[in-house]
């Protein structure tokens, strides 16, 4: 699963080569401690610390011991000489997977909090581009009243903002370390011990444990990274709706000799907008399994272990692939305004029945009588496919206390976007603050396709 989904950098965090260094990084920081408490030789910290894991090596030892860490630590022993007996001095296996693991997922962390920044500063460039390209408002899927492509965009900014604030606060739940022994009771180590090491490894001791770090703090994470990608499925759903052939206001990318099917060569699917929905899925699965993690025997039980080796690094190779892949989506995205304002225009007027209603209010009409006099004439708009504006000219019972000439301006997409500018600033997104990249890298601008 992993390999399908890797991008290089985040497949680095989770190979094994890093996790089992960092492993050692958390067993050395262990010895470094014990010396500095007087425990074990300060001239023996040097020598430990030239320790190297022997994948290879451990390989072997896994298939007679099948546990990996008595595998690790004896290939990590033929690495030294007596110094070896103090390698996990008073640790049990989870002191050092849990803890490592927190490094792991705080470097995983660091990753996708970079992808949202930059999907923001994508989503951001596109929705000032686009800050007054008039489009239709949908609800329930029915034309609802003008707004802008910018808007819509603008919206997306911020919820990917507010993303970022729960990222850090997921990695502030999973940075603390652990190193407080068989159940938690520091019988073969010291409080002391636990908080040097931690403090090495720029963690913070978990205030009190059992055998593991509790997983609720998994959960937080991954819960978050689900919650993540549930909002790039609702923007990618969105592009998928705004490119249907009847409405065709947006597309994604579609690259020179591309084909969008073995049997229609007219075809032009949002097919990467399609993997992202799918994918979101699947990472709303792993945070359920990281719930149901929560719930262990007693001191600890092993149940959660061989799902986390699927879903934690896989959650994290899945969200970075997908950020990825809907910044180059919304970097390469084709906007048709054109089209955006022909279909302000399909409905002959209705979309402005509220300025219409809200006047005759103005006038002295009560609402109710407006109401009823506006719908009246939008009915017969909707059932006999005739001009809004004209009906209403023809109403005498309208004409009575609108002229014609009053009704003609409330016919104005642009009304509609008259606080847009107030509504940017009030989010910050202004044109000085996120100035367009035309010197973007031909990487960058490339749409990742290999699934």
């Amino acid at each position: 699963m992993i390999e399908r989904y890797s991008r290089p950098q985040m497949k680095s965090v989770w190979s094994d080569e890093n996790k089992f260094n960092k492993w050692l990084e958390v067993e050395i920081a262990v010895c470094e401690s014990w010396a500095e408490l007087g425990v074990i030789p300060r001239e023996a910290v040097p020598k430990i610390k030239l320790a190297r894991v022997n994948l290879k090596r451990m390989e072997e030892i896994l298939k007679e011991t099948h546990h990996d860490v008595t595998a690790f630590l004896s290939s990590v022993a033929t690495s030294l000489g007596k110094e070896s007996r103090f390698i996990h001095l008073g640790l049990t296996s989870s002191d050092v997977i849990d803890t490592a693991l927190s490094l792991q997922l705080i470097e995983a962390t660091e990753i996708l909090n970079q992808d949202i920044k930059e999907l923001i500063s994508v989503l951001a460039q596109q929705a000032i581009k686009h800050k007054y390209t008039a489009m239709i408002g949908r609800t329930h899927g029915i034309h609802a009243e003008p707004l802008s492509f910018g808007l819509k965009l603008a919206l997306w900014v911020e919820e990917m903002k507010r993303h970022r604030q729960r990222l850090t606060a997921a990695k502030r739940a999973i940075t603390v370390g652990k190193i407080s022994g068989a159940v938690g009771t520091y019988a073969t180590l010291l409080p002391e011990l636990e908080e040097k090491t931690c403090a090495r490894l720029g963690l913070s001791p978990a205030p009190v444990s059992n055998q593991i770090i509790q997983r609720d703090r998994h959960a937080q994470f991954t819960t978050t990274l689900a919650i993540i990608a549930s909002s790039l499925e609702k923007f990618a759903t969105e592009i998928r709706a705004l490119q249907k052939t009847e409405v065709r206001e947006v597309e994604e990318p579609f690259a020179a000799g591309q084909t969008g099917s073995s049997a229609m060569p007219h075809k032009r699917n949002p097919e990467l907008c399609e993997r992202i929905c799918g994918l979101a899925r699947l990472l709303r699965g792993y945070a359920l399994t990281s719930m149901e993690n929560i719930a262990l025997w007693h001191e600890r039980d092993i149940s959660h272990s061989s799902t986390e080796r699927i879903i934690l690094p896989d959650a994290c190779l899945v969200l970075d692939y997908c950020l990825s892949l809907f910044a180059s989506v919304m970097r390469g995205l084709l906007v048709y305004p054109q089209k955006m304002k022909r279909n302000i225009e399909l409905t002959k007027g209705l979309v402005f029945s509220q300025r219409v209603m809200l006047t005759l209010i103005d006038k002295g009409l009560s609402r109710q009588k407006a109401y009823e006099l506006v719908q009246r004439n939008a009915m017969k708009t909707w059932e006999k496919n005739r001009d809004f504006l004209k009906l209403l000219k023809a109403d005498a019972d309208i004409t009575a206390i609108l002229a014609p000439e009053e009704l003609e301006p409330l016919f104005n997409e642009q009304y509609y976007l008259r606080y847009i500018d107030d509504i940017f600033k009030r989010i910050g997104l202004t044109s000085a603050q996120w100035k367009e990249k035309a010197t973007a890298t031909e990487d960058k601008n490339m749409v990742p396709r290999s699934i």
